[in-house]
């Protein structure tokens, strides 16, 4: 009989993890369940819930700085961050309407685990660089911690930036420290309409390097624009590229206008102010435009390239009309749905094939991030390694968790 472990504390999460390990039991790793969709299907007799382990246990706002244990919810932390104006820079995506859960779902565990982050990553980096500090317990039932409260505490080996991205494979975590920094007091959002996808690539490349401190890029296709919850971006008619400024309030409207003027040769624009600025940048973070095609079962991909070559990397996977897809981080991050079988772009293997022969040209690396379970189990979720990232991939974890007590499987096969 299959058995859920709830802690409340840091000593359960360590007892629970322990016995496992005494036991070569496997676990199935969950901060509140709302990325269980996202990755290869875990083979696991047992699991963890983090959900009831939450709580913030420290935040300085002068500081800039918040600790939480790991089951905590991200919309509690939002609650608190907005009351003193600040936010996580990193802007991290709530995958769960996309993975047919529930919206606000999430855990900062989770977020960091899988190293989520959104539109301002371009100018912000990821949640790797924002994670300061944690404690977690390893596959070998061991306690351990890393960093601590400022960047310059970090010491030795970096820890937090290992297990970012590590999708719950090497350690629990229960207690985690993030940066945290000032909201911007205005946003502002270019709308650059009907260009197509390679001039969308060579407007943002512009804006990107202007001297306008660009914090989003995005290019949403005629097809996605038209769903769009903003009537502005839904009314268009056609493609629009967004091209968003965060900041003092004067600041931002010059940098706005001086951004039309740039790109005023390449036609017709207008402008979002704060309101829909930040509902056209959650649909974009939040992959809002493929929650439909998420939902009819299409395999949904994460694809991330060289910023200029997005264009051309779409081109190339020779897509059929009943593909959808649209761009973020400047043409860097395509976010693509394809039919999971049939269709003029259909396969049975939701498309890897192609999407990963379009990337062996021109390098990047692609996700599956939604697709039925079956397929999850066939087709490789996250990018194939070649043979000296696999080993290196097998030694770490071989360090952490040596017996494969962890989500085993839930990246690579035997990891």
């Amino acid at each position: 009989m299959s058995t859920t472990f709830k802690p409340e504390n840091a000593d359960q999460v360590l007892e629970a993890v322990a016995w496992a390990a005494d036991e070569e039991t496997p676990l199935e790793v969950i901060g509140r369940g709302s990325k269980r969709g996202l990755g290869r299907p875990v083979q696991a007799g047992h699991g963890i819930d983090l959900s009831a382990y939450g709580g913030i246990t420290l935040y300085e706002p002068e500081e800039l700085v918040l600790s939480a244990r790991a089951g905590i919810a991200m919309a509690e932390i939002e609650v608190a961050l907005g009351e003193k104006h600040q936010m996580l820079a990193f802007e991290p995506a709530d995958l769960g309407p996309l993975l047919g859960g529930a919206g606000g779902a999430s855990s900062i565990g989770g977020v960091l685990a899988c190293n989520l982050a959104g539109p301002r990553r371009i100018k912000a980096g990821a949640a790797r660089d924002h994670f300061l500090g944690v404690h977690a317990v390893s596959g070998r039932g061991e306690a351990f911690k890393s960093g601590g409260r400022v960047v310059k505490n970090v010491t030795g080996y970096d820890m937090c930036k290992l297990l970012a991205g590590s999708h719950g494979t090497l350690a629990v975590l229960s207690d985690v420290t993030v940066k945290v920094l000032p909201a911007p007091e205005k946003t502002r959002t270019v709308l650059l309409l009907g260009l197509d996808d390679a001039a969308a690539v060579g407007a943002m490349t512009r804006a990107m390097g202007s001297a306008h401190e660009v914090s989003g890029a995005a290019h949403v296709p005629a097809a996605l624009a038209a769903g769009s919850v903003v009537s502005y971006v839904a009314g268009a008619g056609g493609a629009v590229t967004a091209i968003r400024v965060e900041g003092p309030g004067p600041s931002v409207e010059y940098r706005a206008a001086m951004l039309r003027e740039d790109l005023a040769d390449l036609g017709k624009s207008e402008e979002l102010h704060s309101a829909n600025s930040a509902a056209f940048w959650r649909e974009v973070r939040d992959v809002a435009p493929l929650h439909a095609d998420a939902r009819a079962g299409r395999a949904v991909w994460r694809v991330s390239v060289p910023p200029a070559t997005g264009a051309d990397t779409v081109r190339a996977m020779a897509l059929g009309p009943e593909a959808h897809y649209y761009f973020d981080w400047a043409g860097g991050l395509i976010w693509l749905a394809w039919p999971a079988q049939g269709g003029a772009a259909g396969s049975t293997d939701g498309g890897a094939a192609a999407v990963r022969g379009a990337l062996a040209a021109r390098g990047g690396h692609a996700t599956l991030v939604s697709a039925p379970e079956e397929m999850r189990a066939t087709v490789p979720v996250f990018q194939p390694q070649d043979q000296a990232n696999a080993a290196l991939t097998q030694r770490i974890k071989d360090s952490f968790d040596p017996r494969r007590v962890l989500n085993p499987g839930r990246m690579y096969a035997g990891v």
